[in-house]
């Protein structure tokens, strides 16, 4: 239906918000042609200033994270030479802006079930009215903007990246060659110049320093800004130890764009994100490796947890939690067999038997058990690996003692691990998809309370006895596997590493052109 028939069929249709409500039902894509002129709407209470602060508010924003091209603002010139058009179009531009400020641009992705929005909750109709009679509109876009939690914040982050991009973005700092890191207390004159030019533009303490006093010797690396360097690791999630290796030098030399991206999305996430409820739940931030147990608001226990590596990822999802496997095999998937397990089988067979694995082949259409040492592991190939492999219970085991079964397709899990030391590296990206517990045994008390005749003494008769066993949870816990790269802490925004670039992914569906949504404007 072309436009202007679209538009007159919405007028007759909507009796409650007239001509303002009709108006937004054409969405104009970005860089799209003026809309045709529609029948001039009464101005009403507002009059020509009040739409021309509104006008100028819907031009920014872009500080709500929104691309003003996408709504076909009219010009100041119409507003001289056509009047009621101008106020038409104006109308037109604030609602479908109304929309998106309230119940997000991107209403859904593939694949991101973490992703819910209530706009139920949120009925355009109402505020589509209020701004048709409020005497200064702009006021009401202003209030829609800020509704999201945090946003007040994460407008302020966002403006700052702004203006960094506008002024040039981040001075460079050239990496270490092959994997050396910068020391405390080296001497490096292409580096350290330019990591105190880095530190200096985004840490004002640095820079009022340096204002007081110059350092003794700008070529070495000094307490003053190993400080320096130590506050931008903690902020970034790395380990603030002041050594400069090759994740704090990616983390310096990030576009200042990156984090423009990040915080647009990080808004249009929050707006009618649909609220979790007050029963208690299991929440896994994978960008920031860290799981939460919160109840009625509360977070009642929080560890680090290791994640999918970028190469494997763990999926986003919504399961719940519901049984235990004390002391579990592992039944490796046939990926990590082929990728993981079979350069240590080609590199010593026998140790890998000591840890408990079992290779499994196929004759007559049984399965049988084979000797690893007597397999000729040079000769199997990565692309047609032959063999099934299982790895008993034990302390060896790569599931450890304890594994927490969350029902999926994807055979994701939440389990223990026997290389403890992975959870002291600030970056913890290293699984294949499944979620390692720093603290499995505290999370085990969360998942078996209030379970009749389960205690400590009986949680440990069970894993001494190194027989599997699985027990249900009572009362199943509701998991969510979600990717929250910006968080507030403290009242400052905070960013982490798009990890698996789903930041990426919604950025460009936030700038994508789209189709007019003509179901959210119909009334009862």
């Amino acid at each position: 239906m072309p436009a202007a028939a679209l538009y007159h069929c919405a007028v007759r249709s909507l009796p409650a918000l007239a001509l303002l409500a009709a108006a937004a039902l054409v969405v104009p894509a970005a860089h799209a042609s003026p809309p045709e002129r529609p029948a001039a709407p009464a101005i009403g209470v507002q009059g020509a200033e009040a739409l021309q602060r509104l006008a100028q508010r819907l031009q920014r924003l872009a500080e709500d994270g929104l691309e003003p091209r996408d709504y076909g603002i009219p010009s100041e010139g119409l507003a001289r030479s056509e009047p009621a058009v101008f106020a038409a179009a104006l109308r037109q531009a604030a609602v479908a802006a109304l929309a998106d400020l309230l119940h997000g641009r991107v209403r859904e992705l593939p694949n991101r079930p973490d992703l819910r929005r209530d706009t139920a909750a949120l009925p355009l109709g109402p505020w589509a009215a209020e701004l048709a009679a409020a005497a200064e509109p702009a006021a009401v876009i202003d209030r829609a903007a800020l509704l999201p939690p945090g946003a007040a914040v994460l407008k302020r982050a966002l403006a700052a990246a702004r203006a960094r991009v506008a002024a040039g973005g981040w001075p460079p700092v050239p990496p270490m060659p092959g994997i050396e890191a910068l020391e405390p207390g080296m001497a490096d004159a292409e580096r350290v110049l330019a990591l105190r030019a880095r530190l200096a533009a985004g840490d004002p303490a640095l820079a009022l320093a340096l204002a007081a006093a110059p350092p003794e010797d700008p070529l070495v690396y000094d307490p003053a800004l190993v400080a320096a360097v130590q506050r931008f690791q903690a902020a970034e999630g790395l380990e603030p130890d002041g050594r400069i290796g090759r994740m704090t030098f990616a983390a310096l030399n990030r576009p200042a764009e990156v984090a423009v991206r990040q915080l647009r999305v990080a808004l249009d996430m929050r707006r009618a994100a649909a609220p979790p409820g007050a029963e208690r739940r299991i929440e896994v931030n994978i960008p920031y490796q860290r799981l939460q147990v919160v109840e009625a608001g509360r977070v009642t226990l929080e560890m680090a947890v290791i994640v999918g590596k970028p190469a494997r990822p763990t999926p986003v999802m919504r399961v719940r939690l519901t049984s235990v496997m004390f002391n579990p095999p592992w039944g490796v998937p046939e990926r990590n067999a082929r990728e993981d397990l079979l350069p240590k089988f080609r590199a010593n067979p026998r140790a890998m038997m000591e840890k408990g694995f079992r290779v499994y082949g196929f004759a007559d259409g049984q399965r049988v058990e084979l000797d690893p040492a007597a397999i000729d592991w040079r000769a199997v190939q990565k692309d047609r690996f032959p063999y099934l492999i299982r790895q008993d219970a034990g302390e060896a085991n790569a599931l450890g003692r304890i594994k927490f079964v969350i029902p999926n397709g994807e055979d994701i899990f939440m389990h223990d691990t026997p290389d403890r030391g992975l959870f002291r590296r600030a970056e913890r990206a290293f699984s294949s998809g499944c979620i390692r517990l720093e603290r499995p045994m505290e999370l085990l008390g969360v998942a078996l309370q209030g379970t009749p005749g389960w205690d400590q003494a009986r949680i440990e008769q069970v894993l001494a006895s190194r027989q599997t066993a699985v027990m249900p949870v009572g009362r199943p816990i509701p998991v969510r596997l979600h990717y929250t790269t910006a968080t507030i802490e403290g009242g400052e925004a905070r960013l982490r590493p798009d990890l698996y670039g789903l930041d990426e992914a919604y950025a460009r569906a936030l700038d994508a052109p789209r189709l007019p949504r003509l179901a959210e404007l119909r009334t009862p």
